[in-house]
């Protein structure tokens, strides 16, 4: 019999939404894996119901982010009242618009915009980061929204950083939303790139209101990145299918 079985490759291979077979018995139930292909289809329709691909959202990195965004509920983290999941892909140009904000439950986009990096971590392109104090980088990792306050840069909102090493130093580094004048598409215009933060995912300003107000009050944030160093308990597959399962009983 051939069983089918998920799993993720490098990223310059099709993985998780590519159902691969083999002669080789899993060691999971037949009903894990119907779970495992309902987890799949729950993605999948998601993303093309909010037309993400439209929007230009790696469809692997919307899953990646999906996986986090259900061990996460399984912690009781987030907001019972907020099915949202806020991704940030920095392996794109400042230019380009690399924020989304899904709404998981009504499977629509409700933001997509620009968004700056850490001066640390590069100039057009984000390729270094690091958590560590006054080193001015974006850190990678999935984040819990916390709470506002009104700042130098005028509404912002704290993250709690979940990975242990990659973003935990988040509230001691001053690691915000908030909104800047460099983050802007006449700023791209004029010098081809945004400007960049201390770190923060910095916003466009006319958005910034907006976008903390939807999202505040412990909703999940992703940041993905160019490296294959980053690791996190959040992305185990089997988990996040389990909790998905739960959660729809």
């Amino acid at each position: 019999m051939i069983f089918p079985s998920i799993s993720w490759v490098s990223a310059n291979k099709p993985s998780f939404s590519t159902l691969k077979y083999t002669n080789k018995a899993p060691d999971l139930e037949p009903i894990t894996i119907k779970n495992a292909e309902l987890f799949v289809e729950y993605s999948n329709g998601i993303y093309n119901q909010a037309k993400l691909a439209a929007s230009g959202l790696d469809q692997e990195l919307f899953k990646k982010a999906l996986v986090g965004y259900y061990n996460l509920k399984k912690t009781q983290a987030l907001s019972a009242n907020k099915a949202l999941l806020t991704i940030i892909d920095f392996s794109k140009k400042s230019s380009q618009k690399r924020l989304w904000i899904i709404d998981l439950k009504q499977s629509k986009l409700l933001f997509n915009t620009l968004v700056a990096h850490g001066q640390g971590s590069g100039l057009e392109l984000a390729t270094n980061f690091s958590d560590k104090p006054n080193s001015h980088q974006s850190s990678l990792g999935f984040y819990l929204t916390s709470e506002t306050y009104t700042g130098k840069h005028g509404l912002s909102m704290r993250l709690e950083g979940l990975d242990q090493g990659f973003n935990s130093n988040a509230r001691a580094r001053a690691v915000v939303v908030h909104g800047a004048d460099y983050v802007s598409q006449d700023f791209v215009n004029r010098t081809g790139r945004l400007g960049r933060s201390f770190g923060c995912p910095a916003l466009p300003k006319e958005l910034t209101n907006s976008i903390i107000n939807t999202i505040k009050g412990k909703t999940c944030l992703f940041i993905s990145g160019p490296t294959q160093n980053y690791k996190s308990n959040y992305l185990d597959q089997e988990s996040a299918i389990s909790n998905f399962i739960s959660s729809a009983i």
